[in-house]
């Protein structure tokens, strides 16, 4: 007799775990420092944040490019930690799902009661340079040697096919970097919060690769991004404030078929998210997506629902994405509210935390200046690790307030 093969599983629910103590710090063009500085004192940040003692943190998980010699292990000498449960995450944009995932299966198993998720990365005079050209074996190989040097030069491309592919205009891009700045001139730790910027600014900005010109690409920097998981009861126990984690997955080097990327793994991971936490994309009140640049923005805020595919361009023509939107509530939607890696910088692998990190400062009631009103529910994407063609890692979290 033949049987049918097992339904594909399901991530099982979150139900009990806690987000809190968020934290971004560090942030500059350069720094003379080096990325364990930046870690340790995100660490240090929650500490005090929270009254916790250093003891008292028994699960450790880091994300960095830059960490050199140094390891997760390494570091846990050098801060005086003694975990029981470590974990790396060297994924670029999906770190931060990624860590957070992990680290809540670990509460959830016993592993650990506390874990820190941590992403941090130093910047040096010209220090990203070398960490494109070396970013792996594809690029010292089969694009560095032919003067594609850089992550521009492959998203030009995903940029260019996703524009003519659907009708995407320039300016259906810059709807999105010029709200992003409104959102970063009421975030204090913006780099690129003290400039406004305009559509007019934007169209005229000098190119850099293909479509893209400069307000299109992210400013590598130095910085941090932490956030603490534990159990909602000791949250509770310890008076944290925090967030929930509703659902969350991930998939990885999806849609493989497609010659260039217009698509990632939210796709087909993204309605199994909304069916568990018992949502529609009506119901978000705020997101934040993985903005390394526009288009892919664009192409995660279809993939995830919020509209068609191919319908990104009408969706942002409709839509006011500032954090304190004057729109109607059916035309209106926060989207990367700290200012996002277009007006923040990109810290690095910590960028990959950044979106996770202001959604749990939205929905404690912690935001830094940009409260988003009343915000119940939160989605944040992950989406990295480059290559010329496409980002290989896809992610998402969904988040909601604490009742």
């Amino acid at each position: 007799m033949t049987q049918n093969p097992p339904a594909r599983s399901t991530p099982a629910s979150y139900r009990g775990v806690a987000l809190c103590a968020p934290v971004s710090l560090g942030y500059a063009k350069q720094s003379p420092r080096g990325a364990a500085w930046f870690v340790g004192s995100a660490l240090r940040a929650m500490l005090l944040s929270t009254g916790l003692e250093k003891s008292e943190i028994d699960g450790f998980s880091v994300s960095s490019f830059s960490l050199g010699a140094d390891s997760t292990i390494a570091l846990t000498q050098h801060f005086g930690l003694s975990p029981r449960w470590l974990e790396e995450a060297p994924f670029g944009g999906a770190s931060g799902v990624i860590a957070l995932r992990k680290a809540a299966r670990a509460v959830q198993m016993g592993d650990a009661d506390i874990v820190a998720c941590i992403g941090g990365d130093a910047a040096a005079h010209r220090s990203f340079e070398s960490s494109a050209a070396e970013f792996s074996n594809f690029t010292i190989d089969a694009s560095f040697p032919y003067g594609a040097g850089g992550p521009n030069a492959a998203f030009s491309i995903i940029t260019q096919d996703y524009m003519q592919r659907y009708g995407v205009t320039r300016e259906d891009l810059g709807r999105l970097s010029v709200a992003q700045r409104y959102n970063a001139n009421h975030f204090p730790l913006a780099l690129l919060g003290h400039k406004t910027l305009s559509m007019q600014q934007y169209l005229n900005a000098r190119p850099i690769a293909g479509p893209l010109h400069l307000f299109d690409c992210v400013m590598p920097c130095a910085g941090a991004e932490a956030f603490l998981v534990m159990s909602e009861e000791r949250a509770r126990y310890l008076k944290i404030p925090y967030c929930l984690i509703l659902a969350a997955d991930e998939l990885h080097n999806s849609h493989r078929e497609d010659d260039v990327q217009y698509r990632g793994g939210w796709t087909e991971f993204v309605p199994g998210m909304y069916e568990q936490a018992g949502l529609g994309p009506e119901d978000i009140d705020i997101v934040q997506t993985y903005d390394d640049y526009p288009a892919i923005s664009l192409l995660q805020i279809e993939d995830m629902g919020f509209c068609a595919k191919g319908e990104g361009a009408t969706f942002v023509r409709n839509t006011d994405l500032t954090f304190n939107g004057s729109g109607d509530q059916a035309n209106k939607l926060p989207h990367n509210t700290s200012g996002g890696q277009l007006s923040v910088g990109q810290a690095g692998a910590a960028a990959g935390l950044l979106g996770i990190v202001e959604s749990i400062r939205q929905l404690t009631d912690a935001a830094l200046g940009q409260q988003v009103p009343n915000a119940r529910t939160a989605m944040a994407s992950g989406f990295g690790m480059i290559n010329y063609d496409r980002g290989l890692c896809s992610a998402a979290v969904l988040l909601g307030r604490a009742q």
